[in-house]
């Protein structure tokens, strides 16, 4: 597992070191829009803690950070209308999931057709 640095981009990000195109932001979570969009939309949400990825998070995070990101990710999505055509949501964790960030982050992508999530 990685572990947490707290240089990494998203926790600047969190700072204010770097700015950001804020979707949606709440208590526990911050939505923006992905610098190298993949799709005609291409959210990032993370939580405001230091979470290096989905295990950590879910299995350390307070009710209130859980149950906040995933209502933020919900009202993005419903606020977007992904929800209309569909969408896709893609958590990277380590080397094999080929995690660049050591910060928990969720990409919500729409907008166009995906293709299959993984080719042979």
């Amino acid at each position: 597992m990685m572990t947490y640095d707290p240089e990494n981009i998203f926790a600047k990000i969190l700072r204010g070191d770097i700015p950001n195109d804020t979707v949606y932001e709440s208590d526990h979570s911050l939505a923006f829009n992905d610098i190298a969009p993949q799709a005609p939309m291409h959210v990032l949400v993370i939580p405001k803690g230091a979470y290096v990825d989905h295990a950590d998070f879910s299995a350390n995070a307070s009710p209130e950070e859980l149950t906040d990101f995933h209502r933020t990710v919900a009202t993005v999505i419903q606020r977007s209308g992904a929800d209309a055509a569909g969408f896709r949501t893609i958590s990277n964790a380590g080397e094999h999931g080929m995690q660049e960030v050591p910060h928990f982050h969720l990409h919500i992508l729409a907008g166009k057709v995906m293709g299959p999530l993984l080719a042979s």
